[in-house]
């Protein structure tokens, strides 16, 4: 499917993975209002039940995963804030709300809202060649996308700080060591087959993986005591489901799952 500087595919072996690819390589997949277009449209697609996907793949055309918000887009508003309340966190939040694992695929730049987009991923691979980079101190704004509140969770308090301010580029190899990234790929082909070898499994896997997600998101603003409760509950649902059953007789038939999520 084809959309506003977007594309969605189908992929896996049962079609289950959404496969989203930022489409304007003309300058690195910098988002403009048309891509943000695009992408509210495609992301209804991945959400609609009756397409089958368990799973949501990112990654960028050509030589760039994504550069951030396209500086030179006609249609960008004269306010730096004020598309991001009605464009990019709707989106942002339906991302993080989605009921199925994301896998990223960062195949070169990831700046600005892009390195947003790219931290985003439940499991984020990188090539080689890829690297990050909070440029918003090159232009005189500040961390957005959810990046301040997601990366010193992630990397820690220094670290984050020293990205934001210093607005030095991170190569992959080096976001790994940081915690960044999981997987890191020799080049773009072997980081598509790695990216979507892992879509397919977790496209493949059961419907608590979705839990999962919600599990671990509620961890930023639950106390012990409230993530505990939340445990219980999301494991009674976890446990009605036909993903489970299906697990349990499995493990004592000796064989490995065959999970629909549900």
């Amino acid at each position: 499917m084809e959309f506003n500087k977007v594309i969605l595919d189908f992929a896996g072996e049962s079609g289950n993975v959404a496969v989203l690819t930022f489409n304007h390589p003309e300058v690195l997949n910098a988002v403009g209002a048309d891509m943000l277009e695009g992408l509210d449209a495609a992301l209804r697609e991945v959400q609609d039940p009756n397409n089958g996907a368990r799973c949501l793949l990112i990654t960028g055309a050509g030589r760039g995963f994504c550069a951030g918000a396209n500086l030179a887009d006609p249609k960008r508003g004269k306010g730096a804030g004020a598309s991001l309340r009605t464009a990019y966190h709707p989106m942002l939040l339906a991302l993080r709300d989605l009921d199925m694992p994301i896998v990223t695929a960062v195949n070169g730049a990831a700046a600005g809202v892009g390195m947003s987009f790219a931290i985003l991923g439940d499991i984020v691979c990188a090539s080689k060649s890829a690297f990050f980079l909070q440029a918003f101190a090159r232009i005189g704004l500040v961390p957005d996308g959810g990046a301040s509140f997601m990366l010193p969770r992630l990397v820690g308090w220094g670290r984050a700080m020293e990205l934001s301010l210093l607005a030095e580029r991170l190569p992959a190899e080096k976001a790994a060591q940081w915690g960044l990234v999981n997987r890191v790929f020799e080049d773009n082909a072997a980081l598509m087959d790695g990216a979507l070898a892992i879509a397919t499994q977790l496209g493949d896997g059961p419907k608590s993986l979705a839990l999962i997600r919600r599990l671990y998101w509620a961890t930023w603003h639950n106390a012990y005591e409230q993530q505990l409760d939340l445990e219980a509950r999301l494991q009674a649902e976890a446990g009605r489901t036909q993903d489970h059953a299906e697990g349990i007789k499995a493990f004592f038939a000796k064989r490995d799952p065959r999970f629909a999520g549900k």
